[in-house]
């Protein structure tokens, strides 16, 4: 029966977690194919180095390991990874980046060797017998050295380590800054974070020699992308290759590029016709894994004595690390320089970014993928210029905010954000937190020597990545539309096909809604299918705040097609016309004749059926739908931080955390409320916690989880959350990605909470209780 109540907008318990939570969940590392062998890598020791030699002979005799491989033995096999957003304008530098290291390691834990056993103990003993010499080179892990005269280089075709110099500017910069009242500047250092997904990396290869056909199972946020990147790598046909990314337990961007060890385990399989399987632990994880962040920032801000803000530059120094991953180039530019204007109607800015190679992990996208880096530089500087003219914060950003009836807006750095309420999200979170009566409080309690700070973050985002004219003018190497397929079986069973891959952000619900609020069918009887390129149509993956809005915007017109074809079937039965009849409850009824009515299952028998079809209608209820955004979607919010501090141990606790976001309409409020909290407690991570580490000679010192500090229960706050919902004008559903928002947001309001609290402009991530202390001490 149909149902009688809407489903978008409610908060539907996720269909995905029966599996999850009771341990069914089908992951890599789970897989054990008939006759499945083992591989492992060996890791360079050192950051940087000339490889001697490697002899594998030891290696090779030890009873149950089948093969042991160089960069030799790959010649000709396995080509270079490449990368794909090839940034123009910015003389980028793409150096080889091997899939075993030829001759130099430029990173610690790069792989030199790949040991193939009977089992991963066997493969593990056979590490320890590869023999290989290093002449040591020296070593680079610092941006700001990395860049200096005289230092050494880690690619012979980027003499000075830069990969690329890019410059994004709009508006007069110059007239601002001359204009300005007040000009204030600070340096900020965005540290390099480690990903730390609950499922480490893990790929399983099979060839069948009888069909030609490799199939990988592998953590990949983007099979199809997989998919075309190992043809080119491996040079094998992209139709003889099937990828399969199964159950994913977390990615945050770290899933998202190809790696060397992939290709290199499908090259395996091939060549021994035996299933190969590698899965890494988290030490392997931490320093071959792609890291995120990583950014020097020098920032300027130019303002009138009322605290209107004129203009605003930003010199920036990213760290790619040894290589450039799939997305790199795009990450600091891109999705960074184009937000440095925020919520504010700033009518000049500047962004230089140069990218640094150093003797480090390569970088890529991590949670919020240059928007935190972002909007924490301008929500800190912002704050600074509040102290800096003894304005209140909350007042600065009202001043500056770009009024809710100028949208679509032109922003000076050449976007045009969508729709947007940016005072309405402020005064919703200040509310609730009591704003006034904390400042109240806090003023009478400095009087008595008590810490209490209060920090703002307004923020908006881009995100939806999708209008594929405007992604691929950036050197992106694809289009990011969204792609589904919308089937109804005999019995008005749906199936829905996704190009997108979700993995932990709720989709097999949200879009099970949107196909029983367009169908009206119970969410149980709608099944999503991804993750499989044959099985679901070419899509583009999972990052960038993207499904909902594109990949959910495809299956929310493939559904409307569905209905407009059983429209007209519907009509045909009834010997009514199309526009008399009316959709309601999951059945078409005759206008005024309520009896006169047809369900959407009895019409979904009725086309597979195809005895009584209307003319030039064809059987089956299906439709398949490619959806290219016109725009990108801008989600926004206001977050703010309460914290105390201890004036003695310079320990800080959150007293209070209101997080308000704009995300549009909500299909799933519980999943949006539970994306948020995710997207908080990371960006608190980054704040209070996270930090890698490498010593003077490369090493990475955060290497397990013992020394790198991910929050627990302990450390997290209650989070307050609230939302307006300021639909996107373009998008068929009128929504907007809430992934990423919390980590966008958060760790400025802490740390603007924090110099709040004691009293100075700035502090550096994480912002640890010596820190803290340190700073006490010297006031």
């Amino acid at each position: 029966m149909a149902q009688t109540t809407k489903v978008f907008g409610e908060s539907v318990l996720r269909k995905e977690d029966d599996r999850f939570l009771t341990g069914r969940g089908n992951f890599v590392a789970d897989m054990l194919p008939p006759g499945t062998v083992f591989a492992k890598f060996v890791r360079s020791p050192y950051a940087h180095a000339r490889i001697g030699s490697i002899n594998t002979a030891k290696a090779r005799r030890l009873p149950g390991v089948l093969d042991v491989l160089t960069a030799q033995d790959l010649k000709d096999q396995v080509g270079d990874i490449i990368t794909a957003w090839a940034i123009p304008n910015a003389n980028l530098k793409t150096p080889a980046y091997p899939p075993l290291a030829r001759e130099v390691v430029r990173y610690a834990g790069e792989a030199v060797a790949v040991v193939v056993a009977e089992s991963p103990f066997i493969a593990e003993n056979a590490l320890d017998l590869v023999e290989v010499e290093y002449d040591s080179l020296p070593v680079v892990t610092d941006v700001e050295t990395a860049t200096k005269k005289g230092g050494a280089p880690i690619h012979g075709d980027a003499p000075d380590n830069v990969a690329f110099k890019w410059t994004l500017a709009g508006g007069d910069v110059d007239k601002a800054f001359k204009e300005a009242d007040v000009v204030v500047s600070q340096r900020f250092v965005n540290q390099r974070l480690q990903p730390t997904a609950m499922e480490p990396r893990a790929a399983i290869a099979q060839f069948e020699p009888g069909t030609r056909e490799l199939t990988l199972h592998v953590t990949s946020q983007n099979p199809f992308v997989h998919r075309l990147v190992l043809s080119i790598v491996l040079k094998y046909p992209e139709h003889l290759i099937h990828v399969i990314a199964p159950d994913v337990g977390g990615g945050f961007g770290s899933k998202i590029p190809v790696y060397p060890w992939e290709a290199i385990v499908c090259h395996l399989a091939m060549r021994l016709g035996r299933p190969v399987k590698w899965v890494e632990d988290r030490m392997e994880n931490y320093v071959a894994t792609t890291h995120g962040r990583d950014h020097v920032q020098y920032v300027d801000l130019a303002a009138k004595k009322d605290g209107t803000i004129l203009g605003i530059r930003a010199r920036v120094l990213a760290n790619l690390g040894a290589y450039l991953s799939t997305a790199a180039p795009g990450i600091p530019t891109i999705l960074f320089g184009f937000m440095v204007g925020g919520c504010y109607a700033i009518q000049a800015g500047r962004v230089e970014v140069t990218g640094v190679f150093t003797n480090t992990t390569p970088v890529d996208a991590y949670r919020g993928a240059g928007r935190p880096e972002a909007l924490f530089l301008l929500e800190r500087i912002v704050d600074i210029l509040a102290r800096k003219l003894k304005k209140d914060p909350a007042d600065i950003r009202r001043k500056n905010f770009i009024p809710a009836d100028k949208f679509p807006y032109a922003t000076a750095m050449g976007l045009t954000y969508d729709s947007g309420n940016y005072a309405g999200t402020l005064e919703k979170a200040l509310d609730k937190v009591g704003y006034e009566k904390l400042r109240k409080e806090q003023a009478e309690g400095r009087r008595k020597g008590k810490l209490m700070g209060i920090g703002l973050s307004t923020y908006v985002e881009i995100c939806g990545l999708g209008p594929s004219a405007v992604v691929t003018s950036t050197g992106f190497a694809g289009g990011l539309w969204g792609a589904s397929t919308v089937r109804l079986h005999p019995t008005g069973k749906a199936t829905v096909y996704t190009g997108g891959h979700p993995h932990g952000q709720g989709e097999e619900t949200t879009f099970a809604q949107i196909v029983g609020e367009e169908l009206g069918l119970p969410v149980v009887d709608v099944d999503v299918v991804h993750g499989d390129t044959k099985l679901t149509p070419y899509g583009q993956g999972t990052y960038g705040s993207r499904t909902t809005a594109v990949e959910g915007g495809s299956i929310a017109l493939s559904a409307r097609k569905v209905k407009d074809k059983a429209r007209k079937i519907a009509a045909h039965l009834l010997e009514a016309r199309e526009e008399d009849l009316e959709f309601t409850d999951g059945k078409f009824v005759v206008k005024g004749s309520p009896k006169a009515a047809k369900t959407i299952q009895e019409i979904a028998w009725a086309a597979y059926m195809a005895g009584n079809m209307p003319k030039g209608v064809e059987p089956v209820l299906d439709a398949t739908t490619f959806y290219d955004p016109t725009n990108f979607v801008f989600p926004f919010g206001c977050h703010i931080c309460v914290v105390d501090v201890d004036r003695e141990t310079g320990q800080v606790k959150i007293r209070r955390y209101v997080a308000v976001d704009d995300v549009g309409n909500q299909i799933n409020p519980m999943i949006v409320e539970g994306q948020v909290h995710g997207g908080v407690l990371q960006g608190l991570a980054q704040a209070m916690l996270e930090q890698s580490v490498y010593d003077e000679n490369g090493n990475l010192l955060t290497n397990s989880l013992i020394e790198y500090l991910v929050p627990t229960a302990l450390e997290a706050p209650r989070i307050e959350t609230d939302s307006t919902v300021t639909p996107s004008p373009h998008n068929p559903l009128g929504v907007k990605g809430v992934g990423e928002t919390g980590t966008i947001a958060s760790s400025q309001a802490y740390v603007n909470a924090v110099c709040d609290a004691v009293g100075v402009d700035h502090i550096d991530m994480p912002i640890t209780p010596e820190k803290v202390w340190r700073v006490l001490q010297k006031k």
